[in-house]
């Protein structure tokens, strides 16, 4: 079992601890325990489709990590992975916790950000992330890669594998950072609110990072 996953377990061990504690100590005490989110909820919304997100991010990481030998692309990569895995993790843990489903039937993704198509646009620093994509791609949500594009990067290595690595994760952080403010912005549970707005500063900064290492590599971000 990898680094990563030992990470993602721990993380989701970590999750459901920390919200059984808070249970108790409601419960001993004269505040109310807290409501538990719904299935429709911006909170269970959030934490479903942001785990999906997530995780294509951690894939196309270790794509890249065994395609170049670029000592700082490798680190941005591993850190990518590490830390959605284990952002992951907590985010289906909470969902364990709450008893809800980590997959509803016949629910959009994202539809639990409403009609704030200001928020689902997925623009941000680096040029925008894509949106769903024109029609017949398979673009699951903002951002995320197709499923050509994760085979054209499995096929590239070296600087053609750097440069497109870290264009397809500009467009995938850019549309991340769009929905975590969604969460950000509609969430109720304090602890998940507090993670997307981390998640909202961190991957903004990585972008800027990544737009520098591709000027590096005289490329730039996909329009």
């Amino acid at each position: 079992m990898t680094r990563t996953h030992w990470a993602a377990i721990t993380a989701v061990v970590l999750a459901l601890l920390f919200a059984g504690a808070a249970t108790v100590a409601s419960a001993g005490g004269d505040t109310p325990a807290p409501r538990t989110p719904a299935t429709d909820s911006p909170d269970a919304g959030f934490a479903r489709d942001m785990s999906v997100h997530h995780q294509q991010a951690v894939e196309m990481s270790f794509i890249v990590r065994d395609r170049t030998k670029d000592e700082g692309v490798r680190r941005l990569a591993y850190d990518i992975a590490n830390t959605q895995a284990n952002q992951r993790g907590m985010m289906l843990g909470w969902l364990d916790l709450w008893g809800l489903p980590k997959v509803v039937a016949g629910r959009a993704p994202m539809e639990w950000m409403h009609a704030d198509t200001d928020a689902a646009s997925g623009h941000g620093p680096g040029h925008g992330g894509h949106s769903s994509g024109a029609a017949g791609d398979d673009r699951l949500m903002p951002g995320m890669a197709t499923k050509d594009e994760l085979e054209r990067l499995g096929r590239l290595s070296g600087k053609q594998a750097e440069v497109f690595y870290l264009q397809l994760m500009i467009n995938h952080h850019n549309g991340g950072v769009a929905m975590a403010q969604g969460c950000a912005d509609l969430c109720t549970v304090g602890v998940e609110r507090d993670l997307a707005q981390g998640m909202v500063d961190a991957q903004r900064s990585e972008v800027e990072l990544m737009v520098d290492l591709l000027k590096k590599r005289d490329a730039e971000p996909l329009a």
